[in-house]
């Protein structure tokens, strides 16, 4: 192989890398809450779209709930507020505690539908 042709390789698997992890970190979705200031475990990283994607969520208000007087509304959404707003660390009245939403939300819906992580190491990377 001549120089200029691993030089050519080189800079592409180069330019290849640079760019598409750049890409790949904008899709990456971090599950953080204000509250949660001392974590036992990493917060929980994945691609948002791709999931959605894959486990063929539409509406934004499958995972970003509302309720209204104790009923799910299936027009509003809370993706631009913090899970935190309705969710205390603690129960209130019959309010699930931030952390069991986590965990309640998306695990079961892992075992439900038989697809993804549902070990605690599995979502909770280092």
């Amino acid at each position: 192989m001549t120089k200029k042709k691993l030089m050519i390789y080189t800079i592409a698997i180069i330019l290849i890398l640079i760019f598409g992890l750049s890409y790949s970190q904008e899709d990456v979705t971090t599950l953080e809450d204000s509250t949660l200031t001392t974590l036992m475990r990493p917060a929980v990283s994945f691609n948002h779209d791709e999931h959605n994607e894959k486990a063929n969520i539409v509406e934004c208000n499958v995972c970003h709930h509302v309720y209204e007087n104790g009923l799910k509304s299936e027009d509003s959404s809370s993706e631009d507020m913090e899970c935190s707003e309705c969710h205390a660390s603690k129960k209130v009245d019959d309010v699930v505690p931030l952390i069991d939403v986590y965990h309640k939300r998306c695990k079961s819906c892992h075992i439900e539908q038989k697809a993804g992580p549902v070990m605690c190491s599995e979502c909770h990377r280092k």
